[in-house]
């Protein structure tokens, strides 16, 4: 019997291209940028990580880190306000929120609070995480897996 082995990437990351920000309320400008880097896909009912990021972006202005629980208190009174239902503010969904606003590198943990990486502005640290670090990564290996496959499928006769 053979064994399976599962694909895991040791990092992804989506981009997706929509209309400039013009004249958006703050939700919906997250909202998009949820969209834009994968956060969110088209579609998705469930859209509490906005609600999430949101909050936390609020929380910066003040420089006040948040704990899990601050986080889902602020989010159920934020969507009340917004005249959304709570679908998808069960303690365990935002713990699972947070953890993939972390692996996008715009928010850290500090001891048991969060808080958007380090203050800085988002553009911040797309430019300092995303930019230089995570993307030429992906790419030089997306390089190497296009050289592979190039080499494999080589044709002398060319």
């Amino acid at each position: 019997m053979k064994k399976k082995s599962i694909d895991t990437p040791l990092s992804e990351i989506t981009f997706r291209r929509y209309e400039k920000p013009y004249s958006l309320g703050k939700r919906e400008l997250v909202r998009k940028l949820c969209l834009s880097i994968g956060l969110l896909n088209p579609g998705d009912s469930r859209d509490v990580i906005v609600d999430v990021l949101y909050v936390l972006l609020e929380a910066r202005k003040s420089r006040k880190k948040l704990s899990s629980d601050e986080i889902r208190e602020e989010v159920i009174a934020f969507r009340k306000i917004e005249k959304l239902d709570d679908l998808g503010t069960a303690a365990s969904n935002l713990r699972r929120q947070i953890r993939r606003l972390r692996e996008s590198l715009l928010v850290e943990k500090i001891k048991n609070d969060y808080r958007i990486t380090e203050y800085y502005s988002l553009s911040d640290i797309f430019s300092e995480k995303v930019e230089k670090v995570m993307l030429p990564s992906i790419i030089e290996r997306v390089r190497e897996y296009m050289k592979n496959i190039d080499e494999a499928f080589k044709d002398d006769k060319l």
